[in-house]
């Protein structure tokens, strides 16, 4: 390494710094850690930088349904976008980057989007901030700047993931030659996956260090692919006037209707009501506090569904175990024309709305709803499992 910059300090002075490897790669990953800037967001879409969440170093990933973990992703990120990001990191010195690493990346991309679970992935991080003494709500709204609800951000987790939308990013001192090109092939070949290399070198000199972050693997025909086939609009903010609008021209005055009784009973017993950031759908949800976290106990949504937040609810002491999970599944069960599969007892599954205009079905939802939030009522502590 030859390159050198010139630092302008305060009194005039110029201070030459040489390009200077790292001592190790422990230090670049350390420093990603540390500084996620580094990895160049600004870069990658200059009209919306991208804004990182480190969620996990030393990632498990597992290759099997319940299997033991096979890898380890160095870091593992999201952006504002819930886009989940796989950071692989080597020195230019490690033969590896050239050719075993893409194989390797390839192998977590294949595997994240079946074994990752968003679950998975949000206790991850949860479990980090408890560890570092951490708000998870105010850490994703630092790392973010998202102001939005956040079920909805980790919604968009699941969502992209399901849709095979991750980005891998491959990071290095010095990205060779062979590697950008294998990189630039790779990324006009994916969609909506994203592959990038990201170039971290470092200046040191007379006690100053710099670092300079350089994005590549983009080419005009791979943005232009990923603009039409994995943009992502703004989020939007709904309201009562918005939701009940969109319900009913999507699923006639009837929905409009059953959403308004729902609604109006949680008024009514002095329950929160909220509703959603969804780019696409709206949503309407009641919830009750624990710990600083809202909880809710159902989300209907614009599109005509009604989806039981199993995957979230056991992280509450109160439905942590199965039992009263189980307890609470067939109770829904029990509404004439609903059957939710019982192995959805962990995940977010989803039943029309149109069934709670059956007979005296609302009744019995709102019924539920009511034991679930008296349930919730005894629990005294929020657990990160």
């Amino acid at each position: 390494m030859s390159g050198v910059i010139y630092l302008v300090q305060g009194d005039g002075a110029l201070v030459p710094m040489t390009e200077q490897a790292y001592d190790s790669e422990g230090i670049l990953q350390s420093l990603l850690a540390d500084y996620p800037d580094l990895l160049g967001g600004e870069q990658m879409t200059t009209s919306s930088p991208r804004r990182w969440l480190l969620l996990a170093r030393e990632a498990g990933l597992p290759s099997s349904e319940d299997g033991a973990d096979r890898w380890s992703v160095d870091h593992l990120f999201i952006d504002q976008d819930g886009i989940p990001t796989i950071i692989e990191v080597k020195r230019s010195t490690d033969t590896r980057i050239r050719r075993e690493v893409v194989g390797q990346m390839l192998d977590y991309a294949a595997n994240a989007v079946v074994y990752w679970p968003v679950e998975s992935l949000r206790s991850r991080f949860e479990q980090r901030c408890d560890a570092e003494g951490r708000d998870p709500e105010t850490t994703i709204a630092d790392s973010l700047g998202f102001d939005g609800d956040i079920e909805d951000l980790w919604k968009q987790v699941q969502t992209n993931l399901q849709a095979g939308r991750v980005r891998l990013v491959f990071v290095a001192d010095i990205i060779p030659p062979e590697l950008r090109r294998v990189v630039e092939f790779l990324n006009g070949q994916m969609n909506p996956a994203e592959v990038l290399a990201v170039e971290v070198r470092q200046y040191v000199g007379q006690g100053q260090q710099a670092l300079v972050p350089r994005v590549l693997g983009q080419t005009q025909q791979a943005a232009g692919q990923k603009s039409t086939g994995g943009s992502m609009t703004a989020a939007r903010k709904w309201d009562e006037q918005s939701f009940f609008a969109e319900i009913e021209s999507q699923c006639g005055a009837s929905a409009r209707s059953a959403s308004q009784r729902i609604l109006s009973h949680f008024q009514e017993a002095g329950i929160k009501v909220g509703f959603g950031t969804g780019r696409v759908k709206g949503s309407l949800y009641p919830f009750t506090m624990i710990d600083g976290r809202r909880i809710r106990v159902f989300t209907v949504y614009t599109n005509g569904t009604v989806e039981i937040p199993f995957g979230y609810l056991d992280n509450t002491a109160t439905f942590q175990d199965e039992e009263p999970r189980t307890i609470l599944l067939n109770k829904i069960n029990n509404l004439a024309g609903v059957d939710i599969d019982p192995l959805k007892i962990a995940s977010w599954p989803t039943f029309p709305l149109e069934a709670l205009e059956v007979g005296q079905n609302m009744e019995s939802f709102l019924a539920v709803c009511d034991w679930v939030f008296d349930e919730l009522s005894t629990g005294t502590k929020y657990t990160n499992r």
